[in-house]
């Protein structure tokens, strides 16, 4: 089956008011700013989609990206472990104004939970944040002699990914860092959409380089130069681009 997307906006058109929406990438690496963009795109022009739950590393950084999304006014509830990174204004500015919620989650954590969505294991036990706030009304149990907290899964409707190389039937790598949450999300969410640097024929990738298989992805788009989110941040970018 051919997965390409003729373009970004056909890429974001399935996402919905409310849906949960993972994002990939840890920092800028690994971050599909180009989706991202298109989902804003799309807003600006119909009004949705709104009512977000987001799925993502950290919190955004400056005025592009995951930050921008949040600037429209696009999410309501973001789930991350690292909201406090480089410049996150926007998504802090929100918080303290009381116009997004935050669920706060380990890292390891958080990756072991959107892991266990993709595996369909409901519920799994550690001993990360037993005993602080981030514990309460949670289940306990002794292992060993040791308390455990349990935490459920983590699964999407929608998974924005970023890849290095994808073919026509989705098969995917990455480059270096920025393979991060990607893979794991791309099992966890109903519909995978993912922007790769260059769209290959199949049986071009060797199969033993593939990191995450075509059956996860629903939808490849090419971005033959991707965006680096902190290459943007340096220049003081913005988007949707404020007029002077």
């Amino acid at each position: 089956m051919d997965k390409t997307l003729p373009d970004l906006a056909t890429a974001v058109a399935g996402i919905q008011d409310g849906m949960t929406v993972m994002i990939g990438g840890f920092g800028g690496s690994g971050a599909p700013i180009e989706l991202i963009h298109a989902l804003i795109d799309r807003f600006h022009a119909t009004g949705h989609p709104r009512d977000l739950t987001v799925v993502n590393n950290n919190a955004g950084n400056g005025h592009i990206g995951l930050a921008a999304l949040i600037e429209a006014g696009m999410v309501c509830k973001l789930i991350c472990s690292f909201p406090r990174s480089v410049d996150p204004v926007v998504f802090t500015d929100r918080y303290l104004a009381g116009q997004i919620e935050l669920e706060l989650v380990p890292q390891g954590t958080l990756a072991e939970r959107i892991r266990a969505g993709g595996a369909g294991i409901p519920a799994f036990y550690t001993p990360t944040s037993y005993g602080t706030d981030l514990a309460k009304g949670k289940p306990v149990e002794m292992f060993e002699g040791r308390p455990y907290l349990q935490e459920r899964w983590l699964k999407a409707d929608y998974a924005l990914i970023k890849a290095h190389l994808g073919d026509r039937l989705g098969n995917l790598t990455y480059r270096m860092a920025a393979r991060n949450f990607n893979p794991l999300m791309c099992m966890a969410a109903t519909t995978t959409i993912v922007q790769v640097s260059r769209i290959m024929a199949p049986g071009s990738i060797d199969p033993e380089a593939v990191i995450t298989p075509g059956i996860f992805v629903q939808g490849v788009v090419q971005v033959e130069n991707p965006a680096q989110e902190e290459t943007l941040n340096r220049a003081n970018a913005r988007y949707p681009q404020v007029a002077e």
